[in-house]
């Protein structure tokens, strides 16, 4: 999905490189990065803070895209697929996080 953020973002206009095209970036470069730095952590509780930061980042790209939408760099068509794919991986994490609920 990062990719794809990447690859949309293309078109915006320059003077929000280092606005909301930049913020868009982070948010999507931060879900898999804490996914993959919480794993590595020794115990559960860190991993599951992890999560919870990874589902936070899917939340501001979701917000950040529908912005794009209402300030005209992109087109509604564009952005569904991308917030199908964040709410698919919401999904994902909160399952995984469910599951870890109980360990230690």
């Amino acid at each position: 999905m990062a990719k794809q953020i990447y690859i949309i973002s293309e078109i915006f206009p320059k003077i929000e490189l280092y606005g909301l095209t930049n913020q868009l970036w982070r948010a999507a470069i931060s879900v898999p990065s804490n996914i993959a730095e919480g794993h590595t952590r020794k115990y559960t509780k860190e991993f599951r803070q992890f999560l919870y930061v990874a589902l936070g980042s899917l939340a501001e790209m979701e917000t950040l895209l529908v912005l794009a939408v209402e300030l005209k760099f992109t087109h509604q068509g564009k952005i569904i697929p991308l917030q199908k794919e964040i709410e698919e991986l919401s999904k994902m994490i909160n399952s995984l996080l469910s599951k870890l609920k109980f360990r230690t």
